[in-house]
């Protein structure tokens, strides 16, 4: 028998293995340690990246490395180079898109989930993956309120949930869709509201329907979806032999936080025997507040939902909480289990690769587990309540403040608005607003996104740090006037 060799190099240290328990623990607790002085000072850090495109490109090498480097370099070139190069979302002071925290039970948990390095594709290869994101998600389900007919996963994101929402009811809608594609089935569209988040038009798009499979339906002057125009579209479609297939209701949009009408929606979805989603992603965590509990109402009819841990409920990203009332169709629309895969217990158990595109699953359920015990649910909603109520105070200083105006109404903890200034044209306005926003950004204090509103540009401060006070909001409200007077006094 011909004996196998260990490669050797010139110097002669094995590159087999891995780092030495020793290396780790230096390692894994200066890791640690950065951690915590980073949670601590991240506020020294400017909000947004203070870089140009290509400086990190420039700055690392065009090839990977020949020879194993020191982790005492590695760990330095990270400090040196990656991290002034990150816009970082734990500051109190990012208010853009929708803020979010990575807490510290989330990130310990992530730390031993990626120590663990499970994959819960079938229950046996992570009984205690498998049954954690079974319960997680079942205690997540009755912190909102929702019946327990609900049964849900965890996805990566809610575009992932979207679509596989969206899957689940292309198969409702064309049964043999699975085994023999579209073929010669009749066209079938999707119904969002005009503020309906992006990622539907991309499951539109990966499921065959086309952009021209989603029909965009008008919002009112509150941004919501207009169950009348739904209901003529819908009508329209039918007549002309296309299929209604679903319907996606938003309860806080992107743009303003707008809550659609879901309870109607529901009505038509029945009607027409289309599939009603509901994407939460963004605002679903606030239902948890038995006081907003009325701005769901409906949901509850939903076929399927999605809300976002990792959005308002200070889970690490990626976190999306995927539920639905047809936990059968929606294994049928994917679920495939070769040879390889099958296992004696796969009658009696959970097999969670069976309800989504995905086959390998990260341990996402330990970092949720962790995060809600942590807290527990009167710590969670305590926490809420308090950025709903900056938000709204926010709200009242850019209605008190003369030149200002909110543009939307404010259920959750985004606010939409603009400066209004002096008489110009609505382009200078918006451009305006741009260069104030651009401005704040550039300071390092504060971070805002924008969006636009039927013909104008808003700016969008949101709020969802856990470390985030009303002194962050106070200090983002005067940069914003003051580099609105310097705009405007640039422009007169």
């Amino acid at each position: 028998m011909t004996q196998v060799k260990s490669a050797v190099p010139p110097d002669g240290e094995p590159v087999l293995g891995d780092m030495s328990s020793a290396e780790f623990r230096q390692w894994g607790r200066a890791a640690v340690d950065w951690i915590a002085a980073y949670m601590d000072g991240v506020e020294a850090h400017p909000v947004l990246a203070q870089v140009h495109p290509g400086d990190l490109l420039s700055a690392l090498p065009a090839v990977a490395p020949e020879e194993r480097e020191a982790f005492a370099e590695i760990f330095e070139d990270f400090q040196r180079l990656i991290v002034p190069g990150l816009t970082h979302w734990n500051h109190p002071s990012f208010f853009g898109y929708f803020a979010i925290t990575g807490s510290g039970p989330g990130t310990v948990a992530e730390l031993l989930s990626a120590a663990l390095n499970v994959n819960a594709m079938v229950w046996r290869t992570s009984p205690a993956g498998t049954e954690l994101e079974q319960r997680v998600v079942a205690w997540l389900r009755d912190l909102v309120g929702l019946p327990e007919p609900f049964e849900g996963v965890i996805q990566d994101t809610a575009s992932t949930s979207t679509l596989t929402a969206l899957t689940a009811a292309r198969h409702r809608a064309y049964p043999l869709i699975r085994d023999r594609g579209w073929g010669a089935l009749p066209r079938g569209r999707v119904y969002a509201s005009a503020e309906a988040h992006s990622s539907v038009d991309k499951a539109a798009i990966v499921l065959g329907f086309g952009r021209e499979g989603l029909c965009r339906i008008p919002v009112d002057d509150r941004f919501r979806m207009l169950p009348a125009a739904l209901r003529d579209a819908l009508r329209s479609d039918v007549e002309k032999g296309v299929k209604p297939v679903a319907i996606v209701a938003t309860l806080g949009t992107t743009s303003t936080s707008s809550v659609d009408p879901v309870r109607e929606l529901a009505d038509l979805a029945a009607e027409f025997e289309a599939w009603l989603h509901v994407d939460a992603a963004y605002a679903g965590t606030a239902a948890i507040l038995p006081e907003m509990r009325d701005l769901f109402d409906g949901w509850e009819r939903a076929d399927s939902l999605v809300f976002n841990p990792h959005k308002w409920l200070f889970t690490p990203l990626d976190c999306s909480i995927l539920l639905t009332r047809s936990p059968a169709e929606l294994r049928e629309s994917t679920a495939l289990t070769p040879e390889y895969l099958s296992t004696p217990e796969d009658e009696d158990v959970t097999n969670l690769m069976d309800y989504g595109i995905a086959l390998g699953r990260r341990f996402r359920a330990l970092k949720l587990w962790f995060v809600l015990r942590y807290f527990g649910a009167r710590g969670l909603r305590g926490r809420l309540r308090e950025h709903v109520r900056m938000a709204r105070t926010f709200a009242e200083w850019v209605e008190g403040e003369e030149g200002w105006e909110v543009l939307a109404p404010v259920p959750f903890s985004t606010v939409a608005f603009r400066y209004v200034g002096a008489e110009v044209s609505e382009a200078d306005r918006d451009a305006r607003n741009l260069a104030i926003m651009t401005r704040v950004n550039a300071t390092g204090r504060a971070f805002l996104s924008h969006t636009r509103l039927g013909r104008h540009v808003a700016l969008r401060l949101s709020i969802g740090n856990l470390r985030t006070t009303e002194a962050h909001v106070r200090e983002a409200w005067e940069l914003l006037k003051t580099a609105a007077l310097t705009v405007q006094g640039e422009s007169d």
